[in-house]
């Protein structure tokens, strides 16, 4: 059977393929800290990329086919595009959250990064730099999972609401949405400047 059939098994497929290239790439000695980061830059990836799906691509679609009088309009997304997306969305969140504290407790600077560098004496760069993102993308992580889960759950009518709520729920998502998109921009610079030295020396 080709693994490339199904999603499952083409993400078996890569992991496979990840683990061999690894072991022919590298050392005997397993890199905790390597393994963390790689499913926190996977899970990121899926996370971002749907939210920049959602607010580039499947957002604008939508007003436009509301706009076409004589198309076809916007159920097919909202029935079969937007819940599977969504699924893989607000799960992508919490692996990335939850990869990215695992990655601070691995290298020992969670608490440092959580209080921006203050707890080595206010003067961590480092700490300073990756809390900036991980408080970021802690705020992102509450509003996938207080504000636009919820309401996309109402717009989306897997949870009954009436017009004036579903009216409601759609625009609280989408403001929601769109200050992750804008938070994940300084987010992402925050994580690159923390590996790399940031952009500014």
């Amino acid at each position: 059977m080709n693994p490339l059939n199904t999603v499952q098994g083409t993400i078996v497929g890569g992991i496979v393929l990840a683990v061999v290239i690894a072991l022919a790439t590298s050392g005997i000695t397993f890199n905790v800290g390597s393994f963390i980061v790689w499913i926190h830059v996977l899970a990121g990836i899926t996370w971002i990329g749907l939210l920049y799906y959602f607010n580039f691509v499947q957002v604008p679609a939508l007003a436009d086919a509301v706009a076409d009088e004589g198309g076809p309009g916007g159920a097919g997304i909202t029935k079969y595009v937007a819940p599977r997306a969504l699924w893989w969305f607000r799960w992508g969140a919490v692996l990335t959250w939850l990869s990215g504290a695992a990655y601070l407790g691995h290298l020992g600077i969670f608490d440092d990064a959580f209080t921006l560098g203050m707890m080595s004496g206010g003067d961590s760069y480092a700490g300073l730099t990756i809390g900036v993102g991980a408080w970021l993308g802690t705020i992102m992580l509450f509003n996938v999972w207080v504000l636009i889960w919820p309401n996309q759950k109402k717009v989306l009518g897997i949870v009954e609401a009436s017009a004036d709520e579903i009216a409601k729920a759609k625009r609280t998502a989408l403001l929601a949405s769109r200050t992750n998109t804008l938070l994940s921009i300084p987010m992402l610079m925050s994580m690159v400047g923390y590996g790399h030295a940031g952009f500014f020396i």
